[in-house]
């Protein structure tokens, strides 16, 4: 199926949005990337911000089903690690941060609406977190005296700052799953 216009221009504005950053592209990257004319961008999004909306609420939407797909798939603790880790190994595969990661890098800078969609998704994502490790504890997959916040904000740092590194580094070396739950038996 042919992908529209607007599709076309949230697939090329994300790529560029995780490759080079939110303030490092501009409508005239759009243009020259999809082949419309600038007006036509503005038809779709009016201004960069709505753009930048768009493609964070769909990006949100996206990981939020994978979420519920990685529970309904496995009970298992490291399944749902493997899970979770999975979007972080794909992108760097074909060369981009995670969305969120490299919006956070740009905080100072992103619009007001953009902030705090990056902070929702960060949220939901240690929400989520949390929700499965308290899961491992009930099931006995995990110690019960783990503290599953400070767990889960470990997890979330380690993946996004090995991303980073990754990423710099040109190295696709992911980190995986055991290594993660290494993190959660640590003290």
């Amino acid at each position: 199926m042919p992908v529209g216009t607007r599709d076309a221009l949230l697939n090329a504005a994300e790529h560029m949005m995780r490759s080079k950053g939110y303030a490092a592209f501009s409508y005239a990257d759009l243009v020259d990337e999809v082949g419309i004319r600038k007006a036509s961008i503005h038809h779709h999004f009016p201004t960069k911000e709505d753009l930048g909306v768009a493609i964070v609420e769909g990006y949100i939407d996206r990981v939020k089903s994978e979420f519920e797909r990685i529970e309904q798939e496995s009970d298992k603790l490291i399944d749902r690690l493997s899970g979770f880790t999975r979007g972080f190994q794909d992108g760097l595969l074909v060369g981009r941060l995670p969305l969120c990661g490299a919006l956070a890098a740009e905080m100072a800078v992103l619009p007001g609406r953009l902030q705090t969609l990056t902070y929702e998704f960060f949220d939901m994502q240690l929400q989520w977190l949390t929700k499965i490790l308290d899961h491992a504890i009930s099931r006995k997959q995990i110690p019960a005296k783990t503290d599953t916040e400070m767990k889960a904000y470990q997890i979330l740092s380690l993946m996004e700052g090995s991303s980073f590194v990754s990423w710099a580094m040109r190295d696709r070396g992911p980190i995986d799953a055991s290594a993660l739950l290494n993190v959660i038996k640590a003290r």
